[in-house]
């Protein structure tokens, strides 16, 4: 994921606690989260399907 999106959702993780966000804001930030995870689940299952078990 580009910095520049991993960025924005600190920002907003951090506007959120501090101040709340607005409904637009938050569409945005599930999104990004969305987006985000996706990612993290297509590296997970490669590290999975790389796996070799041998006896």
């Amino acid at each position: 994921m580009e910095k520049k999106k991993l960025d924005r959702i600190s920002f907003l993780a951090k506007k959120k606690k501090a101040e709340g966000l607005s409904e637009e804001e938050l569409k945005e930030q599930k999104a990004l989260y969305e987006e985000y995870l996706g990612e993290i689940r297509r590296s997970f299952r490669q590290t999975l399907d790389s796996i070799e078990i041998t006896d």
